[in-house]
């Protein structure tokens, strides 16, 4: 079953990696590697709903790597500007139509609570960090709403993924339903990333 096999796997790595392996994967997710932390963190719960982990020591971990990653990419954006950030985001799969959309959200938006706000918007928050460090916002307001916001986002799907642990029984009870819709988004996903490459493609 797809959804059981997600799952087991995604806590077998977790359980060789730890937290470090959980910081390392949250260092991504806040970087402009294609590592969603809805696909992390709600497993992170499932360690401390089987008490395995700590849920402080989860938290410090998770919110430890989002910061360390939204470093990486300030400093991208701070010291090497637009064209080094492209340059090297070509390798790690960066898509400048979704830079130029997060970078026009900050600009419109200025100040602090932008980069706050963002935490919470899929595709803008893995890349926010960039802006960010090419308009030299001051690192100590940029690292206090980067902790503040990924610690709340970190923690709500930590949460979820505790709560899902708790009713795994009704997980597995409808996994064969779930399974479907998790092949119906996959390929719906990889449908729409086809159309939008060709258009993209066609407008150049």
């Amino acid at each position: 079953m797809l959804t059981e096999f997600i799952a087991s796997q995604a806590v077998r790595i977790l359980d060789s990696t730890s937290y470090l392996g959980a910081a390392f994967l949250m260092a991504l997710e806040s970087m402009i590697f294609p590592v969603p932390s809805e696909a992390v963190m709600p497993f992170v719960g499932f360690q401390v709903a089987d008490g395995k982990w700590d849920l402080g020591l989860a938290m410090l971990a998770t919110s430890a790597g989002s910061l360390v990653g939204s470093l990486a990419s300030y400093a991208m954006g701070y010291y090497g500007g637009r064209p080094f950030v492209l340059a090297v985001g070509r390798y790690l799969l960066l898509n400048v139509h979704d830079l130029e959309m997060t970078e026009r959200f900050f600009n419109e938006r200025r100040g602090s609570i932008t980069l706050f706000i963002a935490r919470f918007i899929p595709v803008v928050r893995h890349l926010i960090s960039i802006p960010a460090g090419l308009g030299r916002m001051p690192i100590l307001p940029f690292i206090a709403l980067t902790v503040t916001g990924a610690t709340l986002w970190n923690g709500f799907l930590l949460y979820c993924g505790m709560l899902l642990r708790e009713h795994w029984t009704v997980v597995q009870h409808y996994s064969h339903q779930i399974d479907i819709g998790v092949v119906a988004l996959l390929l719906a996903g990889i449908a729409w990333y086809v159309w939008s490459r060709r258009a993209r493609l066609g407008a150049h």
